[in-house]
């Protein structure tokens, strides 16, 4: 499995579009096996979602997210994981044991900076 979170340094972005980047990790047997950093492409409608996919990754994790973006992640056969918050190791070690869940919120505003609100 392939889990990329949405990051900004080493903690979960407030919202995958405008993150720094992806920390991807390649997990086996639920261990850690590996770790990579890909830098955000930019944000441009529909075209994270495929763009993560061919990167491999099976989950997302965020700490906000549209509508339109989760569905297109659903479509594209990745699972979605939002809510999260704190140093992206811990939240996939938190994922990998089970103890992460969605909260299912759906971002529906943006700031200038980035951040999205409820």
């Amino acid at each position: 499995m392939k889990i990329a979170i949405a990051s900004d340094g080493k903690m979960v972005s407030g919202h995958f579009g405008h993150c720094k980047g992806f920390a991807m990790y390649d997990v086996e047997d639920n261990k850690v096996m590996n770790t990579s950093f890909i830098e955000n492409p930019g944000h441009r409608p529909g075209f994270l979602p495929v763009f993560l996919k061919e990167k491999g990754a099976n989950v997302i994790i965020s700490g906000g997210m549209g509508e339109t973006a989760q569905d297109l992640f659903y479509e594209h056969g990745i699972d979605v994981v939002v809510g999260a918050n704190g140093n992206c190791d811990n939240i996939v070690e938190s994922f990998i044991n089970g103890e992460l869940k969605s909260t299912g919120s759906v971002c529906t505003e943006h700031m200038h900076e980035g951040h999205c609100e409820d």
